[in-house]
């Protein structure tokens, strides 16, 4: 589950991505798997508990470091 503020970037990671666009287009069952993503209206803004806890996940974007440009613009 993630959760983001309006209109911020997201999307696959780059590994997801590019077996995407290498795949066959034709329908396909992907099992096993859910996912949420939840977009507020609303600024979030993290706690300060939030941004120190052990648990805050410091790479949370190195998902999506490496993309190569497909398009000139």
């Amino acid at each position: 589950m993630s959760l983001h503020n309006a209109l911020s970037a997201h999307g696959p990671d780059r590994a997801s991505f590019d077996k995407a666009v290498a795949a066959d287009l034709k329908p396909q069952k992907i099992g096993d798997t859910l996912a949420f993503m939840f977009e507020t209206r609303l600024v979030v803004r993290p706690t300060k508990f939030a941004l120190e806890t052990p648990a805050l996940q410091n790479d949370y974007d190195a998902v999506w470091a490496g993309f190569e440009k497909k398009f000139k613009g």
